[in-house]
């Protein structure tokens, strides 16, 4: 069996939620980058084993958080000696606002997963862009690089749209499924 891990930073909890459903639909194992953007030896050496890895991060002002950055800054050993290259990557992102620039965000991590020579998953889920369409339906967001979600500012991680936690769990077995593929 394939392995998938998601590494993600979680500012206020929102984030941290999602990658439960991505983690859960990708039976997989999940790293969490501390407040100083910081993640452990031993994390470092689970994602250089991963077959696959899922990054999550929240979108602020239009791009990752510092502490993401800071994890992304720390990959360049692995860049340096290509250990990542032609793993399979996939990525996530949240923001309060139904748009958020959430793009640029998942344009950001698609990026840095291609720096490091890998394969992207796309979210591979049709948009719900129909008039009877809610927030209860999947990809209500109509995102394709990735999962977008939208957390409400004022609300705490349980206030996430259904239809949302549904996409992240659904894209994470799409991102299995993909790496599965792979001898």
């Amino acid at each position: 069996m394939k392995k998938t891990v998601v590494v993600f930073f979680s500012g206020y909890g929102h984030t941290k939620r999602i990658a439960e459903y991505v983690t859960k639909g990708a039976n997989a194992q999940s790293i969490q980058i501390d407040d100083n953007g910081d993640i452990t030896e031993a994390d470092w050496e689970t994602l250089n084993a991963a077959d696959a890895i899922i990054f999550g991060a929240p979108t602020y002002m239009g791009g990752v958080p510092w502490q993401f950055k800071k994890f992304a800054d720390a990959t360049s050993k692995a860049w340096f000696t290509q250990a990542w290259k032609d793993k399979v990557f996939g990525a996530f992102t949240n923001s309060g606002s139904l748009n958020g620039d959430k793009q640029v965000t998942l344009i950001y991590l698609q990026t840095l997963a291609s720096q490091h020579g890998g394969i992207w998953v796309s979210l591979g889920l049709p948009p719900a862009n129909t008039l009877s369409a809610t927030r209860n339906d999947t990809n209500n967001l109509g995102g394709s690089v990735g999962a977008l979600i939208q957390s409400p500012s004022d609300a705490a991680a349980d206030a996430i749209p259904e239809g949302d936690l549904e996409t992240a769990r659904l894209y994470g077995e799409r991102v299995a499924n993909i790496v599965s593929r792979f001898n």
